[in-house]
């Protein structure tokens, strides 16, 4: 990517130089791979992808390939015509995802499990002053699937459970950031009549405000192993109750369809797997801590849990964006 960088930005001094002999600023030129644009005053990234690519989201590819991260008018940027390759392989590297794991949220107890509204403000401010872009589950599986490249420095946020200190904390942060997130959901909790949980109603107003609602189970049991006396054909049946009748709880409530599940305690088989695939579900996550390459098992995905007892350092540790060796 740097050397492409470098050749085109070779190739735009001679463009600008040619253009300035003949007295002449094109707004445009075009060639096999790019476009050259003199940018107006109205125009943004998102607007020159929608022209030039036909997708307003792509505009961050332009912004990396020219290095920059602000349009200027009048000053001559390269819009690429052809999509990098999703995995953003090298001789030396390969892109890598980090999906972020959370739980519960405090206004300022914090435990292992419970992050404070303070540290994940905090934490969201990071990511942006960084230049981290936070991207939804969609975007990621478009990338773990190979369709579609993401930006560099690429991350997801997940939320597991269903506590109401989303909805009261972590919630209006995400909107302060207008970052997209995933909350996973377990049925028992959200039907739970108590405070500390959220109701279907709260559950709703999310899904409408543009959280990604998805599936966490109906009881959160461990779907890994069989209970205590607990027999073969009772352990399936349990199964698909935890992944099938979930589903059909979420999707009844929310009017939507159901991709995702995120294991209880991260634990999953292959028979687990076998009744998401058969059941349409395009993946699924654990709480195995790294993160997540374009190769990895879509139904085994890396997530990293954000204890509340995290500092910024150690935060900041769970954000590989990239391999520190090439494929072998």
């Amino acid at each position: 990517m740097i050397s492409a960088r470098r050749t085109m930005g070779t190739i735009l001094a001679l463009l600008i130089g040619l253009g300035g002999c003949a007295g002449i600023m094109a707004p445009e030129r075009r060639f096999e791979d790019f476009v050259m644009v003199v940018p107006r005053d109205s125009d943004t990234f998102e607007t020159l992808a929608q022209k030039y690519l036909n997708d307003s989201t792509q505009g961050w590819m332009i912004a990396e390939y020219n290095g920059i991260d602000a349009i200027t008018a009048g000053q001559e940027i390269v819009v690429p015509l052809k999509l990098p390759s999703p995995g953003k392989v090298t001789t030396r590297q390969y892109q890598t995802v980090p999906v972020l794991c959370y739980h519960n949220f405090s206004r300022d107890v914090t435990n292992a499990m419970t992050v404070t509204g303070r540290d994940f403000d905090a934490q969201m401010q990071f990511l942006q002053d960084k230049g981290y872009h936070v991207i939804s589950l969609d975007s990621l599986f478009d990338f773990i699937e190979y369709k579609k490249p993401i930006p560099d420095k690429s991350v997801v946020i997940t939320v597991d459970d269903g506590w109401r200190s989303f909805y009261d904390i972590a919630f209006p942060i995400l909107k302060k950031y207008n970052y997209p997130a995933t909350l996973f959901i377990y049925i028992d909790m959200i039907e739970e009549t108590k405070k500390s949980t959220l109701n279907w109603k709260q559950v709703q107003e999310l899904a409408m405000a543009g959280i990604d609602i998805q599936n966490h189970t109906k009881t959160h049991r461990n779907l890994k192993d069989l209970k205590q006396g607990e027999s073969v054909a009772q352990y399936f049946k349990s199964l698909q109750e935890e992944l099938i009748g979930s589903t059909r709880v979420i999707k009844e409530k929310l009017n939507k369809d159901i991709k995702y599940i995120a294991y209880p305690y991260g634990d999953t088989n292959d028979i687990t797997v076998a009744i998401l695939r058969k059941n349409g579900y395009r993946g699924a996550f654990t709480v195995k801590r790294g993160s997540a390459p374009f190769f990895i098992d879509q139904f085994r995905v890396n997530r990293s849990v954000i204890y509340g007892a995290y500092d910024m350092k150690k935060f900041e540790r769970n954000l590989t964006y990239v391999s520190s060796k090439a494929l072998r």
